[in-house]
Formats: C-alpha cells, sequence, structure tokens
C-alpha cells in the first residue's frame, strides 16, 4: 500500500541546501554534492491538479515520487463501491505503493491530488541504478522503507479514538495546517464521519468551515 515518508529529524545546518529533495536525503546520509546532483537530475518534474491520480489500484507501482508541494490522499473502494481516505500526503515527504514497488504486484490503492501538486518523480529502474554510482544508496533505501512503515503506523493511530470529535482533534495536533488545505469531504472520509458530521463537529469546536468544499 501507499507509504509517505515525511522530512523529520535533524541534520547540521551547514549541510541544508534550496532543494527539498536534498535536505530530506540529507538526514539519512551525508551526500556530497555531486552525488545530490546525480540524484536530482534522475528526477523528472510533474504536475497534477485536484483529482489526477499519481498511481492507481490494478496496475504495478513504476514510479516514486517526492512532493514539492501539494497534498495527495490514499483511498480506496470497499466492495460496495463506497470511497475511503486512508491518510494525506504532503510537502517534504516521498510516496509510492511500496507493496507493488517491492514485489511488483498490482497496487490495491490509489493516490490522488486534493490540491495542485509539484512532484518529483522517478522512475524505478532509475532509482535502483543509482545504487550502482552511489555506493550508500541501498542502504539508504532501506532506511527510507522503514521509516516509511513507521509513518504509515503513525497516520493511521489518529483512527483509534472511537469518537469523531476526538479522531479529528487528534487529526488537528498530528497534521497542523493540513485540515484547511484539503476537501472536507475527504478529511471526513479519513476520520470516519459523515461530511454533516464533521461540519457539525467543527463549528462545536469554534473552527470556521474554511476548507474546500469540493470532492475531488
Amino acid at each position: 500500500m501507499p507509504i509517505a515518508w515525511s522530512r523529520s529529524g535533524r541534520y547540521p545546518l551547514a549541510c541544508m541546501t534550496d532543494s527539498p529533495l536534498d535536505n530530506f536525503l540529507l538526514q539519512f546520509h551525508q551526500f556530497s554534492p555531486q552525488q545530490l546532483q546525480l540524484i536530482r537530475s534522475q528526477a523528472g518534474a510533474r504536475t497534477y491538479q485536484p483529482g489526477d491520480y499519481f498511481s492507481e489500484a490494478g496496475r504495478v507501482a513504476q514510479e516514486i515520487g517526492f512532493v514539492v508541494a501539494g497534498v495527495f490522499r490514499v483511498c480506496y473502494f470497499d466492495r460496495d463501491g463506497t470511497e475511503h481516505t486512508k491518510y494525506f500526503v504532503e510537502e517534504n515527504h516521498f510516496v509510492v505503493d511500496l507493496q507493488s514497488y517491492r514485489f511488483q504486484q498490482p497496487c490495491t490503492e490509489y493516490v490522488q491530488a486534493v490540491t495542485p501538486v509539484h512532484l518529483l518523480v522517478f522512475q524505478a529502474r532509475v532509482w535502483q541504478e543509482l545504487s550502482f554510482t552511489i555506493l550508500a544508496w541501498a542502504q539508504v533505501e532501506q532506511q527510507l522503507f522503514t521509516r516509511a512503515l513507521l509513518e504509515k503506523m503513525n497516520r493511521r493511530s489518529a483512527l483509534v479514538s472511537p469518537n469523531g470529535a476526538t479522531r479529528y482533534a487528534q487529526f488537528l495536533t498530528t497534521f497542523p495546517g493540513l485540515a484547511n488545505r484539503i476537501p472536507l469531504a475527504h478529511l471526513a472520509s479519513y476520520i470516519g464521519v459523515t461530511p454533516q458530521s464533521l461540519s457539525r463537529i467543527r463549528r462545536k469546536l469554534g473552527q470556521l468551515p474554511s476548507a474546500p468544499d469540493a470532492t475531488t
């Protein structure tokens, strides 16, 4: 299923660059400027509009994306055709259907833009070939995968409360600033309530309904 790799942790301020991708990777290894330039050169820039899909169920993941700007959601459809949002992927995160990528099996979920998104995209073959020229790449990739699994657990942990208002409050704490960037329908799906219930929760908490109302 799709995994988000977050930009967290610390690294020397002197190592920071103007590239979000560089700064993310420097958390895992002290790459040289030449190595960082090589990595960047292997990625292509791509933009998505709300409703566009980065990956779709039924297809094998062949790309790895790094979100420079914007927000994706990971979603799926149940047997009744009802759509469910599992979590969101915002700036400074890698996104890929990890199980599909690693085992070359069809994706079971969708990754869809909910805002305009600017993405750096690595083809799977090119990503893997970086290990031929950067000796530490395989080790860094494994660290990314490990963090990806932890990120997935953390992003789903906001749903453990049986109370919708508590789940929404937990979302606000875990992802400050994100609620007003995504459509209310998707946020309601994520915390497991109807859009109408979420509107009531927001009013009760004294929040203005400033999030987009569109469903895609």
